[in-house]
């Protein structure tokens, strides 16, 4: 997964991602320009789901509403 896929239409991705594992807060959910495996890493640590797992929920979030 790029930096441009989760970075695009991210606050959309988030909303999703926090309807899946509402554990996640806004915080955990923040993206900082160059740090998105650091991002992935809270994700990871908060849901216990694995990279891909959590590389597959933003991927299926993104689809659901258009984006590529």
């Amino acid at each position: 997964m790029t930096k441009l896929e989760i970075k695009g239409d991210w606050n959309i991705t988030k909303g999703v991602l926090k309807q899946k594992w509402a554990k996640l807060t806004d915080d955990d959910l923040q993206y900082v320009e160059g740090k998105h495996d650091e991002l992935l890493g809270r994700i990871q640590q908060r849901t216990g789901e694995s990279r891909e797992a959590v590389e597959m929920a933003i991927k299926e979030a993104r689809s659901a509403f258009g984006s590529k």
